[in-house]
């Protein structure tokens, strides 16, 4: 049945699908989850085309914004916080990592688009609650 592509529903760490994270927030088109086991670790597949997370730590800082292509595999890694990349020479903090796997296609600078949702996504996750 595996060959086929069908799930047994298992990770190859016996952990069942969806119990690795925990949902914190919905904003729009971000979700906000913490990893269970640990450190911010971020999701490599998603089961939501298109998806974008936000990775948050157990201090409760948000770690990366995770963004998702139309076949469910991570295609883009914002870091927010941690050790600055160097880009261009400079070590640059926020920085896109790019492809499934991290720092497979490179890693740069943020554009435009993606500054526009890591300030709408800092923005919601350190503002919500407040009025």
């Amino acid at each position: 049945m595996g060959g086929r592509g069908a799930s047994s529903g298992m990770s190859t760490k016996g952990k069942q699908y969806g119990t690795e994270y925990t949902t914190l927030a919905e904003f729009e088109n971000i979700k906000f989850i913490k990893y269970n086991d640990g450190s911010a670790k971020t999701p490599m597949e998603t089961m939501t085309k298109n998806r974008v997370y936000g990775v948050v730590n157990d201090q409760g800082t948000l770690k990366s914004v995770v963004l998702f292509d139309t076949t469910n595999k991570r295609n883009k890694q914002i870091d927010l916080e941690g050790v600055p990349h160097k880009v261009n020479g400079t070590p640059t903090l926020p920085h896109a990592h790019l492809g499934y796997f991290h720092d497979e296609l490179g890693t740069r600078g943020l554009t435009v688009k993606e500054t526009k949702l890591v300030v709408k996504a800092v923005n919601y996750w350190y503002n919500r609650g407040k009025k």
